[in-house]
């Protein structure tokens, strides 16, 4: 008995002098960051200026790969089925951690048990912008007449499942608004076709469609953010128009697949923070209007855990299905 009990503390001991000498040597080639939506949204924005300088904290490449489709489920399904060795990575989204799954129980992988949260890089505002043909120019008109033609208008998204669409479908839960919903494969063409004229509305997040704001090509409404953005200062939040329950922001944080060595997520960390800490990148972010996180993975893990609880209220309010 004696004996059974030295061979598995020796195994252990090895296991444990393996991992870290494995993590010790991590990363010897480059990493691949998944990115679960198509070029052009937030979530790509996002993790391209983080892509090099994390790459440089670690001493490899970082290539970031767009796989859009599904509301990100695609992407995310292929980042949690690849290996556990911190050589493919994926960025997380309220899309793909919480709204998607929330509405699609046949989705392919867990949010909560397939992946290792590494870190939450930024929470992003999102917001309500139409195009600049649109008759109603504020928030106030803007509610009365989609209330007064239900259905007549519609609004696109980012995909079915997506943060643009659950978080349009609780704003619609609680003001009795029904607009119809036109899912994309990502923010990037969801855009292009509301600046273009073929979707009036998009709920979307701020750094993807603040270009296009600026530009005079889209009209800001109203923001989901804890306050009016220096960047919008003339856009009333949710909670200014009685609406707090709305004022959820997105998160874009990294995800390594279940079972990666916690060596290598705190090296992934600790790396990530150290992207940020360059003023040049943390500038880069802020001017989207976004804000930088940087917390650990237990929070991050938390916040994953709690959104998913919203969302799964808000789809089983609304008896959303997948369309």
């Amino acid at each position: 008995m004696q004996r059974r009990h030295v061979i598995a503390l020796a195994a252990a001991v090895a296991s444990l002098t393996a991992g870290t000498a494995f993590a010790q040597a991590y990363p010897n080639k480059p990493i691949r960051l998944i990115v679960p939506f198509a070029a052009g949204g937030t979530t790509d924005i996002i993790a391209r200026v983080v892509a090099e300088p994390l790459g440089k904290a670690l001493g490899q490449t970082v290539v970031v790969d767009n796989k859009g489709g599904a509301g990100g489920a695609i992407g995310a399904t292929e980042a949690a089925r690849a290996a556990p060795d911190g050589y493919t990575l994926s960025v997380a989204t309220v899309s793909t951690t919480a709204a998607n799954p929330a509405i699609n129980p046949k989705i392919a992988y867990d949010p909560v048990g397939d992946f290792a949260p590494v870190i939450n890089i930024a929470a992003t505002p999102n917001i309500i912008a139409v195009h600049p043909s649109f008759p109603a120019k504020d928030y106030k008109s803007f509610a009365a007449l989609l209330k007064s033609q239900p259905g007549k208008f519609s609004y696109a998204s980012s995909g079915t499942g997506g943060i643009g669409h659950l978080q349009t479908e609780l704003w619609k839960s609680l003001t009795g608004i029904f607009v119809t919903h036109i899912a994309y494969r990502g923010a990037g063409p969801a855009l292009n076709d509301v600046v273009a004229g073929q979707v009036p509305i998009i709920f979307d997040n701020v750094p993807s469609s603040l270009p296009f704001i600026k530009s005079g090509k889209l009209l800001p409404i109203v923001v989901a953010a804890p306050q009016r953005l220096a960047e919008l200062p003339n856009t009333p939040t949710f909670k200014e128009v009685g609406l707090e329950p709305v004022n959820r922001m997105a998160y874009y944080g990294i995800l390594a697949p279940k079972g990666t060595p916690k060596e290598i997520v705190d090296k992934l960390n600790a790396a990530t923070k150290k992207a940020l800490e360059d003023p040049a990148v943390k500038k880069r972010i802020e001017e989207t209007g976004s804000f930088i996180i940087a917390n650990t993975p237990e929070q991050f893990a938390q916040q994953i855990k709690d959104e998913l609880a919203v969302y799964k209220q808000v789809v089983a309010k609304q008896k959303l299905k997948l369309e």
